[in-house]
C-alpha cells in the first residue's frame, strides 16, 4: 500500500483515491455537505481552510488544508520513486 501525505502527519492510502479538486465550485460544496450528513467526510484540515478536496473509492471524503497541486506533487513524486525501484 503507498501513502500519501495531506497535511498535519495524516495519511491516505495512494491507490484509493479517485481525484483531487478544489472546493470553490458549488455542486462540490453541495457533495461536501450531503457525505456530512451521510457521516463519510473526514476532516483532516486542522480547522484550517479546505484547499482540497480527495475524493475516495469508498465513498468517503476527505478534506485537506493542502492545494490540490502540492498533492499532486506528491502524488507523482511517489510513482516517479516507485520505477526508479523497479
Amino acid at each position: 500500500m503507498k501513502l500519501i501525505a495531506i497535511g498535519f502527519g495524516n495519511l491516505v492510502s495512494a491507490e484509493r483515491i479517485v481525484s483531487v479538486v478544489s472546493p470553490e465550485s458549488a455542486p462540490i460544496k453541495r457533495m461536501i455537505q450531503d457525505v456530512r450528513e451521510k457521516g463519510s467526510l473526514i476532516d483532516a484540515s486542522f480547522g484550517r481552510s479546505t484547499r482540497s478536496v480527495l475524493i475516495m473509492d469508498s465513498g468517503h471524503v476527505i478534506l485537506s488544508a493542502l492545494p490540490p497541486e502540492t498533492l499532486a506533487d506528491r502524488l507523482s513524486e511517489k510513482e516517479e520513486r516507485e520505477t526508479e525501484r523497479e
